[in-house]
């Protein structure tokens, strides 16, 4: 899978201080794309990111972590325009609250182009955020481009997480751009939340029923603490409880979600199977600090999916499922 989107440098004080008291930061690279990418890469996916990055030393920060997180940075570099940067801040034992500094960025002028770097990675699925609409006029040209390509009515899924993010501004164009591209989405990932600026509601089976007239063709619905609801063959949703058991940050956790989710439907599970994986990611990276510092390695990751096996029975793993089968 591809993801396009924009990959900051993330600065967080120290435990017990504040933006206001902090004399040292620890240092991340984060992104919502990024993020997904990466919880591919730890269940053994082969993810990619197309960004763009200033000519600056957070871009050789960037490249570092995508190599050692797995995933596979393809990136244009802007010598006009910066690395995006985002602080982030505890505002209570398990919350944090999020400051960006990302306007005018190198990834504000990621534009239809981007989409065409995409594609030829020959990606069974591109992996779009509503953060990105909301970078600029170019990132908003890029969704019109993805509402009219005819590669996502033949074998490539188009996936977009809605990640609504009204600090950004650009609120009503972000909701028009995830609008326009719903009815050649094959996944819609939305938060129930969400849903109300989307559709009118935060009810999961409205919201299904309200993405999927448009010709989006499967949803799922992150649902916080509460946990997800997965839809089934007969159009119903269903409910996964969360399977968190430690708090720390929950920044992240949506993406790696996203990620599990993402990667196990191109593996061929099932979407009760597909929710079970991405809860557990979530999980983990709720756990500790950090947008991917909770990641599973390679034994874990095998775990999860065992344990995903052995709860619901569903998944299938003779082969991966193409768009013409199972994916329809």
């Amino acid at each position: 899978m591809v993801g396009i989107g924009e990959a900051m440098v993330l600065l967080e004080p120290g435990a017990g201080r504040t933006l206001e008291t902090a004399t040292a930061y620890s240092v991340h690279v984060a992104g919502a794309e990024l993020n997904a990418c990466a919880a591919v890469a730890a269940l053994g996916g082969r993810p990619a990111l197309v960004t763009r990055l200033g000519d600056d030393p957070f871009a050789a920060r960037v490249h570092e972590t995508a190599r050692r997180l797995g995933v596979s940075l393809d990136a244009d570099t802007d010598s006009a325009r910066p690395t995006g940067i985002f602080f982030k801040e505890p505002v209570s034992s398990d919350a944090r609250r999020v400051h960006y500094y990302r306007a005018g960025s190198a990834a504000s002028r990621l534009g239809p182009e981007a989409l065409e770097r995409a594609l030829a990675h020959h990606p069974r699925a591109v992996l779009v955020s509503g953060l990105t609409a909301a970078l600029g006029e170019q990132p908003a040209e890029l969704f019109r481009a993805l509402a009219g390509h005819p590669e996502f009515s033949t074998r490539t899924w188009l996936v977009i997480d809605a990640n609504l993010r009204p600090a950004l501004g650009r609120w009503e164009e972000s909701l028009a751009a995830i609008r326009d591209a719903l009815p050649v989405t094959r996944l819609l990932i939305v938060g129930a939340d969400e849903g109300e600026a989307l559709f009118g509601t935060s009810d999961p089976g409205e919201i299904a029923h309200a993405a999927m007239s448009t010709g989006c063709r499967e949803v799922v619905i992150k649902d916080g603490k509460r946990g997800c609801h997965w839809i089934d063959p007969e159009g119903h949703p269903r409910h996964l409880g969360s399977v968190a058991t430690t708090v720390v940050d929950t920044v992240g956790a949506g993406d790696a979600f996203t990620g599990g989710y993402l990667w196990a439907r191109l593996d061929g599970a099932d979407p009760e199977a597909a929710a079970l994986i991405g809860s557990r990611l979530a999980a983990l990276v709720i756990s500790a600090v950090g947008d991917t510092t909770g990641l599973p390695g390679p034994e874990k990751a095998a775990e999860i999916m065992r344990t995903a096996e052995h709860t619901t029975g569903l998944i299938e793993r003779i082969r991966p499922l193409t768009f013409g089968e199972r994916a329809r």
